[in-house]
């Protein structure tokens, strides 16, 4: 079981002032977690920049890909069928599938991603500091008690709503 020394916040300023006094004093944060997203939260984190949107780039590029491939081969080399006398790659017929598994790739590729990134999967345990945070609180917890004094001052300073220690 670890313990953790968790401040719960009620208001979004003062967060951002203790986890920016928290940086600044450079005790690490283990974990912050708020009801809703907080404008600015991720800068005082310095979080670097989600690679999502690359990721969701690169997998529509594989569903065009894969629906072009299918398409040419399945018009041009496995059933070539003279229709009319139109041509064998008639890429406008092609615009409509292609841009469905576009979407479907990036989008059903972008849901395993995301949960392989937040490390979600089935019958994991949420890890709940304090019930008020999926209601109301802000919670920022500390795991190293070597910073837990000086933490403990700053949660004071930068008017905290309550500071305590939890095991999990």
């Amino acid at each position: 079981m670890a313990k953790y020394l968790i401040a719960l916040y009620e208001e979004e300023d003062k967060l951002l002032s203790a986890v920016e006094a928290l940086q600044k004093e450079g005790i690490p944060l283990h974990e912050v977690c708020t009801p809703y997203p907080v404008h600015g939260l991720d800068q005082a984190l310095h979080l670097r920049k989600s690679r999502l949107p690359d990721a969701a780039f690169v997998y529509g590029a594989l569903g065009t890909l894969s629906a072009l491939s299918m398409q040419i081969y399945m018009y041009t080399i496995d059933w070539p069928v003279n229709i009319g006398g139109k041509s064998h790659l008639p890429f406008p017929s092609f615009i409509p599938i292609t841009f469905e598994l576009t979407v479907l790739f990036a989008g059903v590729l972008m849901f395993f991603s995301y949960l392989a990134v937040n490390r979600f999967y089935p019958g994991k345990k949420a890890v709940v500091y304090d019930s008020r945070q999926t209601d109301d609180a802000m919670v920022v917890a500390i795991a190293e008690q070597t910073a837990w004094e000086a933490a403990r001052a700053i949660f004071e300073k930068t008017g905290a709503a309550e500071a305590k220690i939890v095991e999990l």
